[in-house]
């Protein structure tokens, strides 16, 4: 028997670990069920007195909470279950005693002054407004040409405003001269405004918000400029820190039917994710900006991390030594492996899935156990119960080296509560999924879709979405070396904020992991500018071509296109093509459904075939099955038609 470890927990200023204060009583150290008999102490939900007490005060008995009648708290206890699971985390971490960890610890640095400038900059591609020393490259400099010939109203301000800020913070220091941001962002006389997104998918600012119903998702204008006609008409209207409510009071959002089609992340080719990520992080800013939310964002300091094994692993490094063997692996196989077998034999039923911790002594044998045999396959997985392989999956997600929202877009993501609705919640964290590098996009969907088929069965094991949500925020949000100083309410406010973004994640997660129509948009603007010098020089070099050849003058068909058909070619089937005329109707599960039908050698399942548009505007993106043709050959009459096989 040990001393009962306090509820009451205090992040050290020295060491960023978090220590537990003692108390008088026992607890079996191996009996998680002894700890869920104890009386549960209230958590007030008075802001300026936090759940944690410094190690140098005396406990003192907590004022009772006054109850909140309110729809938007989330519920007294479900938060006691928080500061449960802090209070676990932080007796693993003892009971582990370092082991299996890194020697040294993930740190976050505050970025000096304008150094966070220039790195937004890099990130988003445009060094070269500021950076004067680098070498000529004209295809990089008609790259960020193209970009910012895209920009809305709210981006080109976004960025404008970082250039401002490093142009007077250089002044200062004496260093170089940098551009005036006038004579970036120079238009044309007859257009004194930056470009908007166009060919119709941006409406009027003052029309954007104001003639939606609340549950619609209108992701073909900036969530910027929605955000500024909303600010504009509520100009009284002050943000609601953490509005959180019921399982069943979450609005219903909907996006607007697209006849383009939907796009998913994973859709498009890495070069048009790319170009995806760098207006998703000037369009989050000019979000930001908009809400008067000052973001200052951290950078990840280099550490030494291990190199081989499964805990403590950089997702980076898993993923890489589990590609050696299946090369598709998007998700780490630990991780992959600890959920399955949770939701093996009917898991998911056992009441308290999630919350109710595994024997501290037993985690840290299996831990050990995992680590020596995983993949020689000699692992007793058989013999693993639930509740320990749940301990296991939340030990993986903090001892990661670096955070799963890593550390750059850690307090971007808890700002999203300083919005001031929960539309504009969801759209930015829309963004910050979309900012995520892969790795760590793909594992946190796999670990959310895991959440919502644990929701599913919570008539049995008892986890609603809130449950699941306050259990898993310290998992997600606290990681090793942590060393933010905040004071006892800022922690509070942590805590129930955490937790909303991670029920925001899950209840959401079919809106957050697609692309926005409107950004969409702009990637196929800026392919389009990329193209018209290359089309000037080909169209030159044909031209000299034309008249030193002299060719004889014969009648050109006419394409297949202008005359109402498409051709979709398979090049990996027997039947390597087919011409399809477009109908007001035809969807892009038609032309599949019609593929099978006239060749019968066709192996592939009709759920595992996928059409592509190619080419033209667009480099390459996997189609929604509800896309209509004719209006997206409208939108890219350029494009390419292909069938193939799902990765």
């Amino acid at each position: 028997m040990v001393p009962r470890l306090a509820l009451y927990l205090h992040l050290s200023r020295r060491t960023g670990h978090y220590s537990v204060q003692q108390n008088h009583s026992a607890l079996p150290e191996d009996n998680p069920s002894a700890e869920s008999q104890r009386p549960r102490p209230s958590v007030c939900s008075n802001p300026g007195s936090s759940p944690r007490r410094s190690p140098h005060t005396r406990l003192r008995p907590r004022p009772p909470c006054q109850r909140c009648n309110s729809q938007d708290s989330l519920d007294e206890l479900e938060m006691d279950d928080y500061w449960k699971e802090v209070e676990n985390i932080s007796r693993s971490a003892e009971k582990r005693g370092g082991e299996g960890g890194n020697e040294e610890e993930e740190q976050q640095k505050h970025p000096d002054e304008g150094e966070q400038e220039e790195a937004w900059l890099m990130e988003a591609g445009l060094a070269r407004l500021f950076d004067g020393s680098l070498p000529a490259d004209q295809e990089q400099e008609e790259d960020s040409a193209a970009f910012l010939s895209t920009l809305t109203r709210a981006q080109a301000a976004a960025v404008e405003r970082r250039l401002t800020l490093l142009h007077q913070t250089q002044r200062r220091c004496n260093r170089q001269h940098l551009p005036d941001v006038r004579d970036i962002f120079r238009l044309p006389e007859k257009d004194k405004e930056p470009r908007e997104v166009q060919k119709g998918s941006e409406s009027p600012p003052s029309d954007a918000s104001s003639t939606e119903p609340e549950t619609v998702m209108n992701v073909d204008v900036a969530f910027s400029e929605q955000a500024l006609s909303y600010r504009d008409n509520q100009p009284h209207r002050v943000a609601k820190m953490s509005p959180n409510s019921p399982d069943d009071k979450l609005p219903n959002f909907r996006l607007l039917k697209d006849k383009t089609g939907q796009t998913r992340v994973g859709h498009l080719s890495p070069p048009d994710m790319k170009k995806v990520r760098r207006f998703a992080l000037v369009e989050i800013t000019a979000l930001f900006d908009t809400g008067g939310i000052d973001l200052k964002a951290h950078k990840a300091v280099k550490v030494k991390t291990k190199e081989s094994g499964l805990f403590g692993v950089p997702l980076v490094t898993l993923l890489d030594q589990d590609q050696r063997r299946v090369a598709s692996t998007k998700v780490p196989f630990i991780l992959q492996r600890l959920i399955s077998h949770i939701e093996e034999d009917d898991g998911l039923d056992t009441e308290g899935l999630l919350r109710i911790s595994g024997a501290a002594t037993r985690v840290k044998s299996l831990y050990q156990e995992l680590e020596s045999c995983f993949y020689d396959g000699t692992f007793p997985w058989d013999q693993l119960k639930q509740h320990d392989a749940a301990s296991l999956l939340k030990l993986f997600i903090r001892e990661l080296p670096h955070p799963l929202l890593t550390v750059e877009y850690l307090n971007a993501f808890i700002a999203v509560n300083k919005l001031p609705t929960k539309k504009q919640q969801l759209q930015a964290l829309n963004l910050l999924v979309l900012l995520l590098p892969e790795a760590n996009r793909d594992s946190l969907k796999a670990l959310v879709e895991f959440f919502q088929r644990v929701i599913e069965h919570q008539a049995k094991n008892k986890m609603t979405l809130n449950n699941v949500s306050v259990v898993m925020a310290p998992n997600i949000f606290m990681f090793k070396g942590c060393r933010s100083k905040v004071t006892e309410q800022q922690e509070f406010s942590m805590a129930t904020g955490t937790a909303n973004i991670v029920r925001l994640l899950i209840r959401y997660q079919n809106l957050l992991w697609t692309i926005p129509k409107f950004i969409l948009t702009q990637v196929r603007q800026q392919n389009m500018e990329s193209q018209r010098k290359q089309n000037k020089e080909r169209a030159m070099r044909k031209l000299l071509k034309k008249i030193t050849d002299k060719p004889p003058d014969r009648a050109t068909p006419e394409p297949e296109s202008a005359q109402g058909f498409i051709r979709v070619q398979a090049p990996q089937f027997s039947k390597v093509s087919m011409v399809l005329q477009l109908t007001e109707d035809l969807q892009a599960a038609d032309v599949l459904t019609r593929f099978l039908s006239q060749d019968s050698a066709v192996k592939v399942k009709r759920e595992d075939l996928r059409l592509y548009e190619i080419g033209g505007n667009i480099k390459e993106r996997c189609l929604d099955r509800e896309t209509f043709m004719k209006d997206l050959f409208q939108l890219n009459p350029a494009a390419e038609w292909v069938i193939k096989a799902a990765q």
